[in-house]
């Protein structure tokens, strides 16, 4: 019987680190990826700015050739929006709608995963004689959750890879 009570113990201390260390993890967790492409960002801009056209290089919405998107009524620019469901695990259910958008230069989101959470991702544009680098990232408030902040720490494994095969998705888009 000491034996188990011990065992306990030690259990219980154990999970009491762990929440105490999840609240000195990052609150806030960011991911971005970038790539060149051999083309001006008036060329790439309208891939980023239409919603619609993201599913051209999406690298979710393969996933499941049965998701379900539906689109706002504007098109492009801040304002658009679109929503998604899917039973596959990795595409799942949510919204994007985009908040800001500067010609040429930037697009802004704010993306809602529903009892996921919530997140902010971005496009910026910098071109440099012809060359644009394109840079996509992604920044959700894990809030006071222990769990979350845990997940945090494993989120650029998860989303960096869909985020560097969309690039190259879209670089084969614009330069092809």
């Amino acid at each position: 019987m000491r034996i188990i009570k011990r065992i306990f113990q030690i259990v219980v201390v154990l999970i009491l680190a762990m929440v105490a260390i999840a609240f000195a993890l990052p609150r806030e967790v960011s991911v971005a990826r970038s790539v060149d492409i051999n083309a001006p960002a008036a060329d790439i801009f309208p891939h980023v700015n239409n919603l619609r056209a993201t599913e051209a290089w999406s690298p979710w919405l393969d996933r499941d050739p049965n998701v379900q998107t539906n689109y706002g009524t504007v098109a492009e620019g801040a304002g658009a929006a679109m929503s998604w469901s899917s039973d596959h695990p990795q595409v799942g259910n949510g919204s994007q709608t985009i908040t800001e958008s500067v010609e040429n230069q930037r697009v802004a989101t704010d993306l809602d995963f529903g009892t996921q959470g919530t997140a902010k991702a971005y496009f910026e544009l910098a071109e440099n004689g012809g060359v644009t680098n394109v840079t996509w990232g992604f920044t959700t408030d894990t809030g006071f959750n222990p769990m979350a902040r845990w997940f945090g720490l494993m989120l650029d494994g998860f989303v960096g890879p869909d985020y560097e095969a969309g690039l190259g998705n879209l670089k084969a888009l614009v330069e092809g």
